[in-house]
């Protein structure tokens, strides 16, 4: 008799449910462009989708509470000469997001607090920096206004967002399929065309570890654990899709390699680092696979999968900040389907208490930067800013954008004295909402006033086309007159 032992973990039994239809977001216009992205980006506070426009690139910035049919005039985000490749939000700041775009360029907006009332075409920065298409985009994980971007000419920029500087360029040997920072961004690690897995120190440039990745020549992904373990996705000689994970130090021995199935959709991994689990899931998939990893062979241990009848374009993650914590929401998705649909999954534990459960909430990331990026450009290097969700997560203050040439636009650091920032330094668009409705009152009553002046021009031309017509009248009868007595003469 054989007997099967199941392996006991918290996470057994998490599993993924669609949100109701309404609850969803609709009729969006969805990218068709073929890059391996995941043309979403979500925060707590608005989801951004690449869209599909003519004659340049564009993507959608719609706040998590608009949910339903979505208006076809509703405005975008359309600064982009190029279709738009990549969107990642700002980790310190949720109304901060970067894109870059097949223009070369990556640009950096600042959205409104209560979204967009009309198409955004300026950016708050503009950084021009490749010769090629920008096909990744990536916020440090603990320094302020530190922006990585990747571009189709093999050369990888690190720039300082709040004064346009470029802070650090790393030359890679062939196209970089992806890369990723470590937990502090003292490293990065990357895949590329040429089928290796490198880890570069970010500050210098150098490569410190360097090795053979997967055999297929499909697109590898990759993502740095907290741990500092390393785990890939990609392809066998023969096509099947495989992953594997591999301690830093000793890339070119993966503590374990796993085939999965034979597809051509690329696995892109989604990691959360509260609690160690890791979901796979590709464009043209229509399942999510999900498994926890640990610190003891095998490692990597499958938990579930949740299935689907739709493929999906692409997907976001949900910051652990934006999870409904009274319901024991562990992860929450936005998977887009080529119908235009965005729909929302949420994966929780079942547990009967309503109390707040610590050991599936431990501290997760702030939104507050660790140090910033001075600091890091001297090579200083910090954990991210931790904090705990029992209470809720407060989120910091809007920021207020004064673009000033060499001034940092988006610092949200304390002083050096350990008091807490100033007033926030993000300020309004010029014309926001209050004042536009302004303006648009000032411009009726000036036209009420020019309507009032135009009927009384009107009633001024009115009397003196009547005193005309009677003088006309007149000199008719006198020239009936005249002709009367030339008549008897």
């Amino acid at each position: 008799m054989s007997f099967r032992i199941v392996r006991q973990s918290k996470f057994r039994h998490v599993f993924g449910q669609p949100l109701k239809r309404e609850q969803c977001y609709d009729n969006i216009r969805i990218t068709k462009n073929s890059w391996d992205s995941n043309f979403c980006a979500v925060n707590p506070k608005f989801l951004a989708i690449i869209t599909e426009i003519a004659g340049g690139g564009a993507f959608l910035v719609l706040p998590l509470q608009k949910t339903g049919r979505l208006d076809v005039s509703y405005p975008q985000v359309t600064g982009h000469k190029g279709p738009v490749m990549d969107i990642a939000w700002c980790p310190h700041n949720d109304y901060v997001i970067a894109s870059s775009s097949d223009d070369t360029l990556v640009r950096v907006w600042q959205i409104p607090e209560d979204g967009l009332v009309c198409p955004m075409t300026d950016p708050v920065v503009e950084l021009a920096g490749h010769q090629k298409k920008v096909g990744l985009v990536q916020w440090h994980p603990s320094a302020s206004n530190v922006l990585l971007s990747a571009g189709a000419d093999c050369r990888i920029l690190i720039w300082n967002i709040g004064t346009s500087e470029l802070l650090s360029e790393i030359t890679h040997p062939d196209i970089v399929f992806d890369c990723c920072w470590s937990w502090n961004g003292s490293c990065l690690a990357t895949t590329c065309k040429d089928k290796k897995v490198r880890i570069y120190n970010p500050h210098s440039g150098e490569v410190v570890q360097e090795a053979m990745g997967h055999e297929g020549a499909k697109p590898q992904r990759i993502h740095y654990l907290r741990s500092g373990m390393i785990f890939t996705t990609g392809f066998s000689k023969m096509s099947e899709r495989q992953y594997s994970l591999r301690k830093e130090n000793e890339l070119a021995n993966p503590l374990c390699l796993e085939e999965l199935d034979v597809s051509n959709g690329v696995m892109v991994p989604f990691y959360d680092p509260d609690v160690n689990l890791l979901y796979l899931s590709a464009k043209g998939d229509s399942n999510i696979r999900y498994f926890e990893i640990t610190d003891k062979a095998p490692y990597v241990h499958y938990i579930n999968t949740y299935q689907s009848t739709t493929p999906q374009r692409g997907m976001g993650m949900m910051p652990k900040r934006g999870c409904d914590i009274s319901r024991c929401e562990i992860a929450r998705f936005f998977r887009l389907l080529s119908s235009g649909f965005c729909e929302v999954l949420s994966f929780t534990v079942p547990r009967k208490s309503d109390k707040f459960q610590d050991d599936l909430y431990p501290l997760t990331l702030a939104d507050m930067p660790a140090i910033s990026a001075e600091e890091w450009a001297e090579g200083k290097d910090a954990e991210p800013l931790l904090v705990c969700l029992k209470d809720g997560c407060v989120p910091t203050q809007k920021q207020k954008l004064k673009v000033t040439k060499k001034s940092n636009i988006l610092d949200k650091m304390a002083s050096k004295k350990g008091e807490a920032s100033s007033e926030p330094t993000f300020v309004k668009p010029e014309k926001n909402l209050e004042d536009l409705i302004n303006e648009l009152k000032t411009l009726q009553a000036t036209a009420l006033q020019h309507e009032k002046r135009i009927k009384e021009l009107e009633n001024k031309v009115e009397s003196s086309c009547h005193a005309l017509s009677e003088h006309t009248q007149i000199l008719n009868n006198y020239e009936d007159t005249i002709d009367l007595l030339v008549d008897e003469v």
